[in-house]
Parts: structure tokens; C-alpha cells; sequence
């Protein structure tokens, strides 16, 4: 089962983009962004599910250079 990330900004708390892993995503992650910027992860959250839902958010915070 895959997991749908939203990459959020750092600097600005505003979201970047939505990213799929096949797995959960470490601490240290490093990745591409979809402007080509490559970013390592500053932290992972992982919040609750809605009431009756199986999926919980994920959130991805880095700090792209160009920020």
C-alpha cells in the first residue's frame, strides 16, 4: 500500500506539492522535488485518521534552498 505524503515548506508552513512512497518515509529521507530540487526531510509527521477512516495524513517538512 502506497503512502500519499503532502510536502509542506518549512520556512512558510504552506504546502509544496503531494508526493506517493511505497513505503513510510525515515526521518533523513532525501528526495527530488517536482521543480528538480533535491531536499532532505527536516521532520516526518504522521497525524491521527478522521473518525472511520484507515488513512492517516502524512507530512514531509523541508526547507528548499530557494526558499
Amino acid at each position: 500500500m502506497s503512502i500519499i505524503a503532502t510536502i509542506m515548506n518549512s520556512a512558510t508552513g504552506q504546502p509544496i506539492q503531494k508526493m506517493t512512497f511505497q513505503r513510510m518515509p525515515k526521518p533523513w529521507v532525501t528526495f527530488h522535488l517536482a521543480t528538480g530540487e533535491m531536499v532532505t526531510a527536516d521532520r516526518v509527521y504522521v497525524g491521527k485518521p478522521a473518525p472511520g477512516k484507515f488513512i492517516a495524513p502524512v507530512e514531509i517538512w523541508v526547507t528548499p534552498k530557494g526558499a
